[in-house]
């Protein structure tokens, strides 16, 4: 079995949470949701658990972090080409999240960053992995 990721976050609402990112296309593994958590699928293999701030300190005895001023980590999905980024970040936008940083395009990669609701930054990019190496053979 391939080893699976799960990236546990702090939210404020399931209820908004779930209907944000059902919006943007994501599906949710019911077995590992309820009340006050919901298993967001990437893929097969990676998950992110969305869960209320009540069952989040079961997992920490540290003091959870403000996501709308600090940043502790960025979750980073690619996708196929530049226009789907810019379709996705777009979406999340529509939906109450707010654009994280200026757009950064390097030819052989796009990426574009938004905060969700609860602050947490969502890097969304594509890569040109021939234009990349090309790239590096002239570095």
């Amino acid at each position: 079995m391939a080893t699976q990721i799960f990236i546990n976050l702090p939210i404020e609402s399931t209820k908004k949470s779930n209907l944000f990112f059902t919006e943007l296309g994501f599906e949710f593994n019911k077995l590992f949701s309820n009340e006050v958590a919901t298993c967001l699928v990437i893929n097969e293999t990676a998950f992110v658990m969305l869960l209320e701030h009540s069952h989040f300190k079961d997992f920490t005895k540290k003091e959870i972090a403000n996501a709308h001023k600090t940043t502790e980590v960025l979750i980073a999905i690619s996708k196929d080409n530049k226009e789907q980024v810019n379709q996705f970040v777009d979406k999340a936008i529509s939906l109450g999240a707010i654009e994280a940083r200026d757009t950064q395009d390097f030819g052989f990669m796009y990426s574009r960053a938004f905060s969700d609701l609860d602050g947490h930054i969502w890097e969304i990019g594509s890569m040109d992995m021939n234009a990349f190496l090309e790239a590096q053979k002239q570095a």
